[in-house]
Order: C-alpha cells, then sequence, then structure tokens
C-alpha cells in the first residue's frame, strides 16, 4: 500500500484533480474522475483500473484495508482539497480511473441467439438525465446502454454521481455512427423501438417485445431526429392526458423500461 502524504499542491501527481470544476477535461486525457467514498469503492471492486485516489487526512485510515498495494493514496490536509478541486467538497475522498476502450457491439454482445435488452441514447445532453436513465436501466435488467459521441460523457463526474457508478459495471458503448450502428442491430436481431410524441404511435399500454430488444430515447426537447426514427423498426408513446407536453427523458426511460421488465420471462 503507498500512502503518499502530499505537502504542495503544485505537486504534478495531483493534476488529474486540479480544477475539476472548469471542464470536463478528462474526457479527452482517458480518464475519468469518481467523486466520493461510496463511488470509489465501486470503482474499486469493478473491472475498470483504478489510477490514484485523493484523500483527506482523516478518510485514509478507513481506505487503507479496500485498496490494492500498487493504488497509490495521496494524503492532504482536508481543507486543501476544495482549493485543489475548485469547489467545496465534503465527501473526502476522490479516484482516478482509466476509460475502458471503446468495444464494439460484437464484442460487447457476442451471443445471438441469447435474449438482449438494450437503451440508445443518440444525443442526451444533460448529464443528470444520463446518470439517471443508467441507473434505471441497472434496475430494470438492461443488458447495456449505446450512447452518441455528441451527447454527454457517460463518465463525466456528474454522471457518474447520478448514475451511483453504473457505468463501471453496466456495458457502455458510445457511437457516431448511428446508421452503422441500428444497421448492425438489425442484423443481430434486435428490434429497435423509437419512443416518440406521436399519437399515432403504439401505446405502450399495449405493447409487447422481442427478446432482442433496443429501446431508444430522445434528447431533451426535440427527441429523436427524424431519420433516425425512420430507421427503427417500431414507434412507441406514452398515452398522457390532454394538454401535457411530454415527460422528463429519464422519467420516461423509468416507465418504458419498467413496462418491458414485466413483458419478457
Amino acid at each position: 500500500m503507498s500512502v503518499i502524504p502530499i505537502t504542495d499542491l503544485a505537486d504534478p501527481r495531483l493534476d488529474v484533480y486540479r480544477n475539476l470544476k472548469q471542464t470536463n477535461h478528462t474526457r479527452w486525457q482517458q480518464i475519468f474522475i469518481a467523486e466520493g467514498e461510496k463511488l470509489v469503492e465501486r470503482l474499486l471492486e469493478s473491472r475498470l483500473e483504478t489510477l490514484s485516489i485523493l484523500a483527506a487526512e482523516s478518510h485514509v485510515e478507513r481506505l487503507l484495508p479496500r485498496v490494492p498495494a500498487n493504488v497509490p493514496i495521496y494524503s492532504v490536509r482536508a481543507s486543501e482539497v476544495d482549493q485543489l478541486i475548485g469547489f467545496q467538497f465534503h465527501r473526502g475522498v476522490l479516484a482516478c480511473g482509466r476509460r475502458p476502450i471503446n468495444p464494439t457491439f460484437e464484442e460487447t454482445w457476442p451471443a445471438r441467439e441469447q435474449p438482449l435488452t438494450l437503451v440508445l441514447c443518440p444525443d442526451i445532453k444533460d448529464p443528470e438525465n444520463l446518470g439517471t436513465i443508467l441507473r434505471i436501466s441497472a434496475a430494470f435488467g438492461v443488458d447495456g446502454v449505446i450512447v452518441g459521441h455528441e451527447g454527454t460523457d457517460p463518465y463525466s463526474r456528474r454522471v457518474l454521481r447520478v448514475s451511483m457508478g453504473t457505468v463501471f459495471r453496466l456495458p457502455v458503448i458510445q457511437t457516431d455512427d448511428w446508421p452503422a450502428m441500428l444497421a448492425t442491430l438489425k442484423s443481430a436481431g434486435v428490434e429497435t423501438a423509437a419512443t416518440v410524441l406521436n399519437p399515432q404511435a403504439e401505446r405502450l399500454l399495449t405493447a409487447e417485445r422481442t427478446p432482442r430488444f433496443a429501446l431508444a430515447l430522445g434528447c431533451e426537447g426535440f427527441g429523436l431526429p427524424p431519420d433516425f426514427v425512420a430507421r427503427c423498426d417500431r414507434q412507441l408513446t406514452i398515452q398522457m392526458a390532454e394538454g401535457v407536453d411530454s415527460l422528463n427523458v429519464a422519467i420516461a426511460a423509468g416507465i418504458f423500461l419498467h413496462h418491458f421488465s414485466r413483458t419478457v420471462e
């Protein structure tokens, strides 16, 4: 175990934790930051590599039994954590993890005959929405989530915090070529269903699903692009009271996934 007391905040070993609020710079460095003891614990238990831990002095002793010997723990005074990361932080522990290499669909789900449930998020912008969708997906037995590069980062601090580290164990693939991804799903026998506001679409209340099924969720405010919807096999809508415009995408995800978790063995 390597506990390294840090007395100078200019120490370059702390650079990955510096000024975290300014930008999600970790997206382009192939790393991510997990905040809080519970999230760090889940990272340590996962298949992902933990590169280092930053901990206030009062947290170090409690962490020691759970941290592998090859992972350095940088120990600083509690009053200096806020100064380093750039915002008030009371959880006392952060960790830097290495992002996994983005796998292909075939590498992640090679068995074409097995049941499969996926969620597709082409362009979710709000980190809290994506984090909630990831957590809901795990709760209802989804096998994985495919997200677009144009949307929010599934490894951003806020997504990780809201999802409670779901991405550490739930397979997540990122893509910037949705026509190719939808074609891959079709060739793998996965039925795709676009969620829409169209009152002429198939109503969720009576909808059933195939064993291999992917649910596509639209971005906040604009929904799914028409060309994306046209490439899907089905269109589904939640019937609502007259005068209600739409539901938050994360709330809608929970309704859709709860329904389909009840319609498959």
